[in-house]
């Protein structure tokens, strides 16, 4: 029930959190997954039944949380479902895509729902251990919406196709955080993408071994950014302040893979 208005609506997101992920953010929330593989051993059929048991329970849609180390997998399974489930696929991801895993979803994906965590260079590389975060990133996103075209939306407000980019406000990094929605701006007109800025940044996992961002943001930081984001005038979504709490962090279960 967490995600943007337009994708958990009142029923809520079919969401499957995958294990593993591309990049190695030192402020994970989801870290016992994504960093401690902590997860299940499933089959392509198993999934298949997942996404099948969420439209069942009533999901807007089916949103796949990560799923970049698995998607040769993750496809065949959509391959096989995706007709007969009539609800979007969603992939919810951290933006680091190469271009060719963009491609390879072509067809099965209808929303792409990527971060734009930076701009700069070396606090990619400092807080996520990626350096060529933002071109690797910037260029993923292009593609994106190149692929699925502009937010389209059902009479309820769900969203069917389109892109919605999220940015997490950081510590210290506001600026950075202009720098990163400025290319957005620059990139795509204000009804081509979505926008989603988020305050729910709360250091955990290894955020202390940093502690310029070892604290929870600012308001005046994430107005900073809340006004970056409206200059360009993107439509979108932002978060209350209240939303940076651990009650917020999924619970995971089951045994390490």
């Amino acid at each position: 029930m967490w995600e943007e208005p337009c994708i958990s609506g009142k029923n809520g997101s079919g969401t499957v959190f995958f294990s593993g992920c591309t990049l190695r953010c030192c402020f994970c929330q989801n870290y016992e997954i994504s960093q401690e593989n902590r997860g299940y051993y499933i089959s392509e059929d198993e999934l298949s039944d997942i996404f099948f048991d969420l439209k069942k329970k009533g999901a807007h849609n089916i949103n796949l949380v990560s799923p970049t180390p698995f998607l040769p997998s993750v496809k065949r399974a959509l391959e096989k479902t995706k007709p007969a489930l009539k609800i979007p696929v969603v992939v919810n991801c951290g933006g680091y895509e190469l271009a060719e895993t963009v491609d390879m979803m072509d067809g099965l994906v209808d929303i792409w729902l990527p971060d734009l965590k930076y701009f700069s260079p070396e606090a990619s590389k400092k807080y996520s251990g990626a350096g060529d975060y933002f071109k690797v990133a910037s260029e993923a996103i292009i593609k994106m919406q190149k692929q699925v075209g502009k937010p389209i939306f059902d009479r309820d407000g769900m969203l069917l196709r389109g892109v919605l980019v999220r940015h997490l406000a950081l510590p210290t990094l506001r600026k950075d955080s202009e720098k990163a929605i400025e290319f957005l701006g620059e990139n795509f007109k204000s009804d081509e993408i979505l926008i989603s800025i988020m305050s729910q940044y709360t250091p955990m996992y290894r955020a202390a071994e940093h502690p310029e961002i070892n604290r929870r943001i600012s308001t005046f930081e994430y107005n900073y950014v809340l006004a970056a984001a409206q200059r360009c005038g993107f439509e979108g979504f932002s978060q209350d302040r209240n939303s940076a709490q651990r009650a917020y962090v999924p619970p995971f279960e089951g045994e390490k893979a």
